[in-house]
Parts: C-alpha cells; sequence; structure tokens
C-alpha cells in the first residue's frame, strides 16, 4: 500500500450514471484486479475503486455515480486526489490456462478490462462476458474488442445483445473463470460454471488495508478480509452465507 497524490487527467461520463477517471502521478503499477482508496473531501471514509487500467504513471478507474461521495468526484474536472494504491490481492494470471473466460457486471466489468490486456498480452484466447441493465448502461465492449477478445454483451432487459443474464451468454469451452460484480451475479456464476474461477467481491470498507475488520468474511479456511485477503478469492474458498 502506497499513499500518493495524483492529478485528474480527464473525468468523462461513458455510460449512465458510469464515469471514467484517469489520473496521473503514480509510482507503481497495480495488479489486474487491485483497486484504489480515494479520499474526498469532507468524507470520512475514503471511496474504493477498481483499478481499469494502468500505465506509465496513470491510472484509468471507472465508477458509477450511486452516493454523495462518487456524485462528488464525477464533478471534479481538474486539481489533484489523495489516493492509497496497491490495495488487495489481484487475479492470479498462472491458473487461466490457453482459454480464459471473463465474466463481469456493471461496474464489475473495468477490473477485468486489464486482466484482459495482461492475458492478450501471454497470448491467451480470451473470452468476455459483459452483463448491465440495459443498453445505455454499456460501456467498454469496443475496448475489450480492441484488445482480440471474444465479447458477448448481456442486458437484462433485452434492449442490447442476449437478452438476459451473463450465465444465459456464457460459452461452452473455456479453461478457467475470472469474475465481478454484484453478489447475486457471482453467485449464479459460482452455480454455472463448469471450472475453477477467481471471484472479485464488491463490499463496504472502512480502511481498505484490512486495519478496521469491517469487511471479514467467511470462507472455508476461516475468515478472511475481503480488502486485504480479497477482495479476489478462489472458487474453492468461497463459503456463502446462507
Amino acid at each position: 500500500m502506497k499513499q500518493e497524490i495524483f492529478k485528474i487527467v480527464e473525468n468523462i461520463p461513458i455510460a449512465e450514471n458510469v464515469f471514467k477517471i484517469t489520473l496521473r502521478g503514480g509510482s507503481e503499477t497495480p495488479r489486474a484486479g487491485q483497486f484504489v482508496n480515494i479520499k474526498l473531501r469532507g468524507l470520512y471514509l475514503r471511496r474504493p475503486i477498481s483499478v481499469c487500467d494502468a500505465e506509465d504513471g496513470s491510472l484509468t478507474l471507472i465508477y458509477k455515480v450511486v452516493g454523495k461521495g462518487t456524485r462528488q468526484l464525477s464533478e471534479m474536472k481538474e486539481g489533484s486526489l489523495d489516493v492509497l494504491t496497491g490495495l488487495g490481492n489481484g487475479y492470479d494470471l498462472e491458473a487461466s490456462g490457453d482459454l480464459p473466460l471473463l465474466v463481469g457486471g456493471g461496474v464489475g466489468v473495468p477490473p477485468l478490462y486489464l486482466l484482459a490486456k495482461n492475458l492478450a498480452a501471454e497470448g491467451k484466447s480470451v473470452c468476455a462476458v459483459l452483463g448491465f441493465n440495459k443498453k445505455s448502461e454499456v460501456f467498454y465492449e469496443n475496448e475489450f474488442r480492441a484488445l482480440g477478445c471474444k465479447v458477448t454483451v448481456a442486458t437484462a432487459d433485452g434492449s442490447y445483445g442476449v437478452k438476459g443474464f451473463v450465465t444465459d451468454a456464457l460459452p461452452e469451452n473455456y479453461t478457467h473463470v475470472y469474475t465481478c460484480g454484484p453478489e447475486p451475479m457471482l453467485r449464479a456464476v459460482f452455480k454455472a460454471i463448469k471450472t475453477s474461477g477467481q471471484f472479485s467481491f464488491e463490499e463496504r470498507m472502512g480502511c481498505g488495508f484490512g486495519a478496521c475488520m469491517g469487511c471479514t468474511c467467511e470462507t472455508v479456511a476461516g475468515h478472511k478480509r475481503i480488502c486485504r485477503d480479497g477482495p479476489v478469492l478462489f472458487k474453492e474458498e468461497i463459503k456463502w452465507q446462507i
């Protein structure tokens, strides 16, 4: 973990209530699946946001405006941000096999972009299934295609791509699954897939680095902190709360 000051380069809307912010000034490159924690004026808790892309000292983050913090962030077009970087464990690329499948839902899509970029650079044949509620919320389809990924988009209302959920658009063949999204989607993917996989959990966090124990979850190996021991857990570790 490192505390750094980033300059806002760009902060623009890319879909309904979804923004892309580009920051410059970092000294380290995060791994796919890691996240940052942003300090915002007048708010006690930082806001955790997954890293979408990282290159040459710049970070790309994609976030949805859902409350006071993200609303404030969306209104910042210039200036600097106090950011904790290098948080979380990230995805394990060595488990991917030759045909990795990436499954993202809503703002669970962004961390999969850097993962796809890394896997494609290793020569893997990447398939991505991206799920949204409706057409106006779809983003980054073309960016995944530009990496050489085979992309399928699913919308719950059928306004674009496959009608239904991501589990309605899963391919037949894949060697390993990487997924990120809301818990109901993760549960559905857990039940549907035929291989092992890695699940990135979205969780409310206090500190973001494991000190407050506020995001602890139960696994087959005991309690783990989503912010520090996760947010990525292997399928075999997961113990769903009933």
